[in-house]
């Protein structure tokens, strides 16, 4: 299940993600496209985001989430069209952190620079359970925070095109297609060892009064129908 919260629209790159845009064949109904216009705000924002994600947890029940957090929506990026503050974007962790998943965080697009890492920072303390101080403490890269060197940026003042009924329109589709999946079976993870390692072990060599752990006979294991010495060799005609 894939969840994306994004522009769309005015061509804007890379022109896919309408809300239409749910997956083919055996996927349909479990790629969730959020179409935003330009200007949204913190309010706006993190409460469709709660909604959504609560939801897509609710049906799908993952056994774990891979939340990549994009910088590219905060105010004042050079390519982006909205209007979060860093608070707005790392109240969103906060609300994923809360379904205590197995959660893996990523990096994402960001293209000031000097904004990606104060928000990555602030969602690096919100994943440890730390509040950091607003002011950035003394560093060697301190001149691209200047002049203010603080954490928090100011709120957007692009105008918010997102209209309470085309939001509401948005959310109702989306939980519209949500009601039409199952959620995913539980499935359970183990490791797999590499096929060829194949231990090397001469029972000649072996001292009978030393006693082996279960893991390294586990490895010794051999199936039956592994290998053949016969015509049944499918590499007995190669050439060595």
């Amino acid at each position: 299940m894939t969840v994306s919260f994004h522009k769309f629209g005015d061509m804007f790159f890379p022109g896919t993600g309408d809300v239409k845009d749910i997956g083919e064949r055996e996927g349909k109904y479990y790629a969730i496209n959020v179409p935003l216009k330009d200007g949204i705000d913190d309010t706006s924002f993190t409460r469709l985001f709660k909604i959504i994600i609560s939801k897509v947890v609710e049906m799908y029940q993952p056994g774990a989430i891979v939340l990549q957090c994009g910088a590219d929506s905060l105010a004042g990026d050079r390519l982006g069209c909205f209007n979060l503050s860093i608070d707005g974007h790392a109240e969103c962790v906060k609300i994923v952190k809360k379904f205590n998943l197995p959660l893996l965080v990523t990096g994402g697009g960001g293209y000031t620079k000097e904004n990606v890492a104060r928000c990555w920072t602030v969602e690096t303390g919100v994943l440890l359970d730390t509040e950091l101080p607003n002011e950035i403490p003394e560093n060697e890269y301190i001149k691209y925070f200047a002049p203010d060197c603080l954490l928090n940026i100011p709120n957007g003042h692009i105008e918010n095109l997102n209209s309470k009924s085309y939001l509401s329109t948005i959310k109702m589709q989306v939980l519209e297609n949500l009601r039409s999946i199952q959620h995913a079976p539980g499935v359970q993870m183990q490791e797999v060892p590499p096929d060829f390692y194949i231990p090397d072990f001469d029972e000649d060599e072996h001292n009978p009064d030393e006693r082996m752990d279960q893991h390294t006979q586990d490895k010794q294991i051999q199936r039956d129908d592994e290998y053949y010495d016969g015509d049944n060799d499918n590499d007995h005609n190669m050439d060595m």
